[in-house]
């Protein structure tokens, strides 16, 4: 039996040498081919810009192409060298691709270079590198137009660029990088006529899809959380924790429209949180109104970022792509309208 069982530690630990040993060898080869097509597209895009002609530019790239691929393969066609030029010409900065090259697979590039906005697409790779996220999971974080449904896209240009610069030096989650409107909870599959018992029901059904949808770094805590307060019962809906913004995430349900009176309703659970909960090192709780409406012009007055209190829209069905990219889009540049006005005064 000892013989037996030497024999298969042996055994395990070989396999664990091959194994990582391929791994090593798959990163490697990926920082090897990643690198070779930046200094590739790089390379062509300073002979097309040298030459200044458009058809010379192309004319080079369809040349090049037939020569490359004779030599080493289709691996080199005349599609492949205009992405590859794409991929040079959106990720300028040699340092900032050498960074993201050790974490990121070229087919991980191959959808970020398909992203046209430059906040989008930088979003995207500092998330993709943060979380680890696999080239499916970068897809389908596209698909439901993340970047869009974060808080950060609503806010001007230069935060954008600033705390995506955070991510990417010192790791830093920001609430603008957690925070979404809308959710997109179509996975609980819920009939037309439902309650917010009903709604809870589901979420804790679907826990992981919906942890999943709030972001990294969550962890369930409690349901319908009691709090006592001079003889009378108050019930948080959800109740969370956030590593990485290090504070408590308290959800209150809604199934209509939202109403100025939430506001204070959401303030007294976080006052408690706060007195009660916190623990040393935390930062102050977060509350999260999730409505089935908003109603913009109030929560604006209502001035409700300055209150620690997030209000967003779920979707129980997710419409169709074009419908959802209109009603972001509309929300972004009104967001980023108002700053402005607010600039200028």
């Amino acid at each position: 039996m000892t013989e037996l069982r030497a024999e298969a530690v042996l055994l395990a630990d070989i396999q664990n040498l091959i194994t990582q040993a391929k791994q090593q060898a798959s990163v490697a080869v990926n920082v090897a081919l990643t690198m070779m097509y930046w200094q590739i597209g790089q390379r062509i895009n300073q002979e097309v810009l040298q030459g200044e002609r458009a058809a010379y530019g192309k004319q080079v790239v369809v040349t090049l192409a037939q020569q490359l691929a004779n030599e080493f393969g289709k691996g080199f066609s005349e599609k492949q060298l205009r992405r590859i030029m794409k991929f040079a010409e959106v990720f300028p900065d040699a340092e900032i691709v050498a960074t993201l090259w050790r974490q990121l697979s070229w087919s991980h590039f191959k959808l970020l270079i398909s992203i046209k906005e430059p906040s989008a697409r930088e979003f995207y790779a500092q998330m993709c590198a943060s979380e680890n996220w696999s080239v499916r999971t970068l897809h389908e974080r596209i698909d439901s137009m993340l970047f869009e449904r974060t808080a950060l896209s609503k806010k001007p240009e230069e935060l954008i660029k600033a705390e995506l610069q955070q991510l990417a030096e010192q790791g830093r989650v920001t609430e603008n990088l957690v925070l979404k409107d809308p959710y997109v909870l179509d996975f609980l599959e819920l009939n037309d006529h439902y309650l917010e018992k009903d709604l809870e029901d589901a979420i804790l059904r679907e826990l992981e899809q919906f942890i999943l949808e709030l972001g990294a770094g969550f962890s369930f805590i409690a349901r319908q959380k009691r709090i006592q307060l001079d003889g009378d019962d108050f019930y948080i809906d959800l109740l969370f924790y956030n590593r990485q913004l290090k504070r408590l995430v308290a959800i209150d349900l809604k199934l209509g429209k939202f109403k100025p009176h939430y506001k204070g309703q959401m303030e007294l659970y976080l006052r408690w949180l706060d007195k009660y909960e916190r623990q040393e090192g935390e930062q102050p709780p977060l509350g999260i109104i999730l409505c089935a409406e908003k109603n913009q012009e109030q929560i604006e007055l209502l001035e409700m970022d300055n209150a620690g209190i997030h209000v967003a829209e779920y979707l129980a069905v997710l419409p169709k792509r074009e419908v959802l990219h209109q009603r972001l889009q509309q929300a972004i540049s009104h967001a980023q309208e108002k700053y402005s006005n607010n600039k200028l005064k």
